[in-house]
């Protein structure tokens, strides 16, 4: 009786085991266009689900300061795991921080405009810095995937509503990833 239950329990551990069970659910690579993918040597660590804007201001273009457009000025989210569990934060910089307090701001790499010609463009973004001591204290890179809406306005931007500031609603995946240990 003994060496049944030792067995069943055995059989039971192997099977948690290779479910990812055991240690909290496994986060697997997303399917991107080449060039999204993080260098090699690195592992995705976090799957983050953010729900929040993307915030543009008509402003006076650059190189013509007498046209206009939406430029872009931050995103503004909330980052949840699969649960719906509040993980952290994203916003200017831009800068994903956790819930432990630890952050890292992130420097494009590369872009696709994604599937979705109505959603802003899936990213490859290095970690430029991180800060504290917690889950996202290692992060080597980041990607943004699964988009949903996002871009910027279509009303006109002209010298009548300069300055105005318009909160397009999104969603995304961000993936998280770190040097393989």
């Amino acid at each position: 009786m003994r060496s049944n239950l030792l067995f069943t329990g055995v059989q039971i551990a192997v099977l948690l085991s290779a479910s990812g069970c055991a240690s909290g659910p496994v986060v697997t690579r997303p399917e991107v266009p080449a060039n999204l993918r993080p260098p090699a040597g690195q592992v995705v660590f976090l799957e983050a689900f953010a729900t929040g804007v993307q915030i543009y201001e008509c402003a006076s273009k650059s190189d013509q300061p007498s046209s206009y457009e939406w430029a872009f000025r931050a995103p503004e989210a909330a980052l949840a795991d699969r649960s719906g569990r509040s993980i952290g934060k994203h916003y200017a910089g831009p800068t994903w921080e956790s819930t432990d307090g630890s952050a890292v701001v992130g420097e494009v790499k590369a872009r696709d405009p994604g599937p979705t010609p109505s959603a802003i463009p899936w990213l490859l973004l290095s970690a430029k810095s991180t800060t504290g001591t917690g889950v996202l204290s290692k992060t080597t890179s980041v990607q943004r995937v699964q988009t949903v809406g996002g871009v910027a306005p279509t009303e006109p931007c002209a010298a009548a509503n300069a300055e105005q500031v318009a909160r397009v609603p999104y969603t995304a995946t961000y993936y998280f990833y770190r040097a393989a240990q």
